[in-house]
């Protein structure tokens, strides 16, 4: 596995590589491991936060059950700058809403699958990147889809 650390605007990131797919992001770290695709993860986070970027267009391979993937793909068909509720995915997924917020928990991709942009029926939800909600509020200002909550 390769891992690269990238400076952004909700903390330091660690992408993670193996066999040729992004395979994690996670808060933190401190890895410089090089390679082409890490290398344009790196440069397409940068223009996500720049402001440039609205998809994201890496492989990415979701390690877990089917119901994991499943639920990975119905949060990434959720187009920048808009919002579902847990509830929504799971009418589209035949789950119940406890099974989606589950299976956001479990996003081994945050950002690049973008969780955040799942919110509750009454609320945001929750998130478990590093700074909880508040980084959840930080990309849903930044996507511009948070005027509804905020």
């Amino acid at each position: 596995m390769l891992r690269l650390t990238v400076e952004t605007p909700t903390g330091a990131v660690t992408l993670s590589e193996e066999d040729g797919a992004i395979t994690g992001l996670d808060w933190g770290g401190a890895f410089s491991d090089t390679s082409p695709l890490l290398a344009e993860a790196s440069r397409q986070l940068d223009e996500y936060f720049d402001g440039s970027r609205t998809e994201f267009d890496l492989p990415l391979r979701v390690d877990g059950s089917d119901f994991q993937r499943r639920v990975c793909d119905a949060i990434a068909a959720i187009p920048f700058g808009e919002t579902r509720t847990y509830g929504d995915l799971a009418r589209e997924l035949g789950v119940p809403a406890q099974a989606i917020g589950q299976g956001c928990g479990g996003n081994p991709i945050p950002i690049l699958i973008p969780c955040h942009r799942v919110l509750g029926s009454a609320g945001l939800g929750g998130f478990s990147g590093r700074g909880g909600v508040e980084t959840k509020v930080w990309l849903l200002k930044h996507e511009g889809a948070a005027g509804l909550l905020i």
